[in-house]
Formats: C-alpha cells, sequence, structure tokens
C-alpha cells in the first residue's frame, strides 16, 4: 500500500482535532503506522493520543534552541501515533502559515517518520483559506482533502471557502465530515452540501457528552472508552477515509445557493 497523506480541514472550534485524533487512534488500532501533524496554533491535535500531555511545539521548540533534533518535536502516543505539533506565531507577530512552512521543512530534514508512516494525518485549520495553511498540499506532503464542518451557517460558509482553495490548488476532496451541533436538518443540509460537491458523507458524528468526558482525561474515545458506540463511529470513519475512492476537485456553491441549503 502507498502511503496516504490527507488534510482535514475545518473551521475552528468545529471539532477537527478531536475527529483527527480519534482517526488517527483507530487506524492506529489496525496496525497501520500513523503521523498526527497538526497545524492548529492551538497545539490541541495530539493531546488525547499522549495522556493529555501538551508537547512542545517545532516554532516554539525552534525559537528557543535553533537546532532541533527528532526527539524534541516528535511524540510516541496510543497505538504508536507519532504525534507533531507546529504551533504558531509569537501574538501580534509573524503568520501562522509562514511558520507551517518552515515546521514542516524542518520536519522533512530531521526526522523519517514522515517517510515511514503508512498515513500522514495532517490537521489544518480552515477558517482562512490563505497559502500558508494550503503549505501541506503545495509542498506535495498532501495528495487528499476532507472536510469538517456541521449544518449551521457559518462552518458550511467556511467549508465552501475551504473547496475554493482546494480548486484552485487542483487538489481533491475525498469527503465530507458531519460533527453534530443540533442544527435544524444538521444530517440532511450537511448531507446535500456533500451531494452538491459530487463527494460522500463519509461519516454522521453525534453530540455526545462522553467525548468531552474523555478529553477531560487526556485520551481519545478509542482509548477511553473502547466499545462505545462513538469509538465504532471513529473507527468507521477511519475505515471510510483508508479505502474512500470517490474523490473530485470540488467546485464550490455560490452564497445565494449555500444560504437556500442551510434552509432545509
Amino acid at each position: 500500500m502507498s502511503q496516504k497523506q490527507l488534510a482535514i480541514y475545518g473551521k475552528g472550534g468545529i471539532g477537527k482535532s478531536s475527529t483527527a485524533s480519534n482517526v488517527a487512534a483507530a487506524m492506529g488500532e489496525t496496525g497501520k503506522k500513523v503521523m498526527l501533524i497538526g497545524c492548529d496554533p492551538k497545539s490541541d491535535s495530539s493531546i488525547t493520543l499522549l495522556n493529555g500531555k501538551r508537547i512542545p511545539t517545532i516554532m516554539d521548540t525552534m525559537r528557543k534552541k535553533g537546532e532541533i533534533k527528532e526527539e524534541d518535536v516528535i511524540f510516541e502516543g496510543f497505538m504508536g501515533v507519532k504525534c507533531a505539533e507546529v504551533g504558531g506565531p509569537e501574538p501580534g507577530v509573524g503568520c501562522a502559515g509562514r511558520g507551517i512552512i518552515v515546521a514542516v521543512q524542518t520536519l522533512q530534514k530531521i526526522s523519517s517518520s514522515l517517510k515511514e508512516a503508512d498515513v500522514v494525518i495532517f490537521d489544518v485549520p480552515g477558517d482562512i483559506v490563505c497559502g500558508g495553511f494550503a503549505v501541506p498540499i503545495t509542498k506535495g506532503m498532501v495528495r487528499e482533502a476532507y472536510i469538517i464542518t456541521s449544518g449551521e451557517y457559518m462552518p458550511l460558509y467556511a467549508a465552501n471557502n475551504i473547496c475554493r482553495g482546494l480548486k484552485t490548488l487542483n487538489t481533491p476532496l475525498s469527503g465530507i465530515i458531519c460533527n453534530e451541533r443540533e442544527a435544524s436538518g444538521e444530517k440532511e443540509i450537511v448531507e446535500s452540501f456533500a451531494g452538491k460537491l459530487g463527494v460522500p458523507m463519509l461519516a454522521y458524528i453525534p453530540r455526545r457528552k462522553l467525548v468531552q468526558d474523555c478529553e477531560r482525561e487526556g485520551r481519545s474515545v478509542i482509548e477511553g472508552s473502547p466499545g462505545s458506540e462513538m469509538a465504532n463511529i471513529y473507527r468507521g470513519l477511519a475505515g471510510r477515509i483508508l479505502t474512500e475512492k470517490d474523490k473530485k476537485v470540488p467546485d464550490s456553491l455560490d452564497d445565494e445557493d449555500l444560504r437556500k441549503l442551510t434552509r432545509i
């Protein structure tokens, strides 16, 4: 099997990092060698794979030490998942996108983990689709994208904006993931959105207190409650991502059509 390189995009606060870490844990559970690279300045992609431990980010470590080594920034978590966090710029100074460029280039130089992984997952924010946030794609480290959204207007707006970016970059979208926020008609709205893009809705993740409870314990749901309904939903999503073939470069919706879609 060739290496699967993917990026998970979505509006900040939509549950992207939680979903990415649970998917990584579920893939690790099957024996896959997985590497998760968090690109969100909050650096919370990996914390539930590392028993609540917040690891030093690549950007912070570079600022403190200058030259860095693999063991400074790559840590092994639940089910052997390799974790790294890009981090962000000093508040009010610099550009998060630029930080991703520097961090990705540094990772390539200091570690073989990227080459050895069966699956590399980039957890990327998508509120503003600037050139920097597209770095995993433009540097040839991502071959397909997934978008997490809910049925609310703003996450869908961000998702649609991400599709515009993917079109510009000629990068295929492999599916939409709905993370429930209890919006009216939510599942139907997101299914309709995915259908208009021509890609499948890969999973509907119901809103459950269990996810937050596991996060407070510093664990993924796969680790904290392996026999639960939610763990099986994440396992199902991981399986779809590993086998999904129905991908295409998306055409975004115009704003009027997007607003009509949210009125189901």
